[in-house]
């Protein structure tokens, strides 16, 4: 079990993997897509955060996890992820590579929640491409994109037994300068 706790005058947000579930931030839509990652990711994750604003909320909580993921993912990973999720008319595919380059492209439907994706990206030390193939409702193009996100990361992260790179390591030990 991980522990991790991030506090700033603007929030506050624990969190634990490898803990049991239990996911609440205040914001209905944000445990929801929390508890979707955590499903479709295979995470056993519980998290407590409050904040002053859903914008600091939303991104505090993606750098935490991010900080979190980065540190519980094994270097012998299988570093490349990728899923294409249909979600009634949303289809969403997100491609992920663990190896320490951190990186996000993509554009979703709510600038919070592109936010959420490329914050948890930086800190996660990820690289994150986020294609929204087509999708009317917010709803279902951002969830599909957590959907998607935790499939990949599901891959990802498995236990692969080396080191796969061409460089012999996939990890730089660095500081992620803080996003807000």
């Amino acid at each position: 079990m991980s522990r991790l706790t991030r506090e700033t005058r603007e929030t506050r947000i624990q969190l634990e993997l490898g803990a049991g579930d239990g996911i609440e931030t205040g914001d209905a839509f944000l445990d929801h897509m929390l508890v979707t990652l955590a499903r479709y990711g295979d995470l056993s994750l519980a998290v407590a955060a409050g904040g002053d604003l859903r914008h600091h909320l939303i991104e505090d909580t993606a750098i935490a996890l991010g900080e979190l993921l980065a540190a519980e993912t094994p270097a012998t990973c299988a570093r490349y992820g990728h899923a294409v999720v249909p979600m009634d008319e949303a289809l969403v595919e997100v491609t992920l590579d663990a190896g320490g380059r951190p990186h996000f492209e993509g554009r979703l439907p709510s600038g919070l929640y592109e936010h959420f994706f490329r914050s948890l990206a930086l800190h996660a030390r990820w690289t994150v491409h986020v294609r929204v193939i087509r999708g009317r409702d917010r709803h279902h193009v951002v969830e599909a994109a957590f959907k998607a996100l935790g499939l990949a990361l599901r891959q990802a992260r498995r236990e692969d037994g080396a080191v796969f790179s061409t460089k012999g390591a996939v990890r730089t030990e660095w500081e992620v300068p803080d996003a807000g």
